[in-house]
């Protein structure tokens, strides 16, 4: 198996995740509405539903994390390094990756694996009129670091490669936001075709 193959497969893996887990949030949206017409139409509010909403948004946020980090999504200072070559970003991403990312994640996983672990030892639940379980939620924790980790691992691989080429290898194309972003692009009079190709570019994953 070729490096590039193998940096694809972990990408398509996050992609899967990110998106299988995205459709949460459709669960949780018909949650809320349910909910605000139980309480605010019949005056029949359910005493679960909070700590159920903020379970389903706590696991959409934390399973997607490997998505945003295998489409480059995550927030960075870009104003020095949009400038920099390949193999400088490369560089830099490398340490930060070694210094901070690897540590930090490695911390989280543990630490979640440990808390899931107290979690259903004793049988943790929530603190209303509808006792819920927590620790299924809370093995979400080290599932989602793991499921990072192994992303950031495969980014530290990708800077290796930029490394020794000076080219950042390409990531997989995610055609449905690039679909989104090419649609938004096209009704406005503010973007010149330059900076549309780009943003388009840009949207399908490639990092350069």
């Amino acid at each position: 198996m070729s490096i590039q193959k193998l940096l694809h497969g972990v990408d398509a893996t996050s992609t899967w995740i990110g998106k299988a887990f995205a459709w949460l949030i459709i669960v949780l949206m018909v949650l809320v509405v349910v909910e605000v017409f139980k309480r605010y139409i019949l005056n029949m509010p359910t005493a679960w539903v909070f700590d159920v909403s903020n379970m389903l948004y706590g696991t959409l946020f934390m399973m997607c994390g490997a998505y945003a980090l295998a489409h480059d999504g995550h927030v960075r200072g870009d104003f020095l390094y949009g400038n920099f070559r390949p193999r400088v970003q490369a560089g830099l991403d490398l340490v930060l990756y070694v210094l901070f990312f690897l540590p930090g994640v490695i911390a989280l996983t543990w630490a979640g694996w440990r808390y899931f672990g107290d979690s259903l030892a004793m049988h943790e639940t929530t603190f209303n009129a509808t006792p819920l379980p927590i620790y299924p939620f809370k093995f979400i924790i080290p599932v989602a670091g793991a499921s990072v980790l192994v992303q950031g691992l495969s980014e530290i691989l990708r800077c290796v490669v930029c490394l020794r080429t000076g080219e950042w290898t390409p990531r997989i194309e995610d055609a449905e936001e690039a679909d989104v972003v090419a649609q938004q692009l096209a009704g406005s009079e503010l973007v010149d075709a330059e900076a549309a190709a780009l943003a388009i570019e840009k949207s399908k994953g490639m990092k350069g």
